[in-house]
């Protein structure tokens, strides 16, 4: 699956005001693992920044009076989250902006060129309701360092979500072994030999009381974070009293 993560930076709050994207940062991953391909533009808005959008993302009219227009870019960032789900925090803001731009090029919505468009906010606020859920806290929450964001920007802050997005989806995906292919390889695709493998090989390694002592306190926390059990906690009570 490949997934992009975007973030915007923008001169003030609403794009029916005439206010502009000044900057665009996307980071891409493949099967849950970041490529190190990223998209990073700054763009010049044919307008000043709104104090106070200013003050979050330090970008100057002069600065971005040096930098291509959404315009002549459009190409660029349409051909980088092509067909790929999308993963903005707060989406309906961004997705607002780029639909606005998109617009004024005579182009799509942005939803028209990915494949979908997931709002990690609301996952956020689903998964911790009650708490604060900006980029800052669940990266505090996470125990995801950003200490060097001191101000606000598209790339950073989406290297930042990244991150987020990677701790708070985490789990196993699927449990896989790997064998080298060899004689007793079948050739029916599976290429796992199944018949002929032995279990009894594995060497069993259990958990010393101080690991699960750990993974008591960390099922715990999550069972706090969730206001309810994990999963696999509430099937073994469910067999115990079976």
């Amino acid at each position: 699956m490949r997934q992009i993560i975007l973030d915007t930076e923008t001169t003030g709050l609403e794009p029916r005001e005439g206010h502009r994207i000044v900057e665009v940062g996307c980071v891409e991953m493949v099967n849950r693992k970041l490529t190190g391909r990223h998209l990073h533009l700054y763009l010049n808005p044919d307008r000043d920044s709104d104090p106070e959008a200013l003050a979050v993302h330090g970008l100057t009219t002069e600065f971005l009076s040096q930098h291509p227009r959404f315009s002549d870019v459009v190409q660029d960032i349409l051909d980088f989250v092509q067909d790929a789900e999308v993963i903005i925090h707060n989406a309906a803001f961004d997705t607002r902006f780029l639909d606005a731009e998109l617009n004024r090029v005579g182009k799509k919505p942005f939803s028209e060129y990915c494949g979908s468009i997931i709002d990690s906010l609301l996952v956020a606020r689903e998964m911790h309701p009650g708490k604060r859920n900006s980029l800052d806290s669940l990266c505090e929450r996470y125990g995801i360092s950003n200490a060097h964001r001191t101000l606000h920007g598209a790339l950073l802050d989406s290297e930042l979500l990244a991150d987020v997005w990677l701790a708070m989806t985490r789990g196993q995906d699927a449990l896989l072994m790997d064998f080298e292919e060899g004689e007793d390889t079948d050739n029916s695709g599976a290429g796992l030999a199944l018949g002929r493998f032995d279990p009894g090989v594995l060497k069993v390694l259990r958990a010393s009381q101080a690991d699960q002592a750990e993974h008591d306190k960390y099922l715990a926390q999550l069972e706090k974070e969730n206001k309810k059990p994990p999963m696999w906690l509430a099937l073994a009570a469910s067999d115990a009293t079976a």
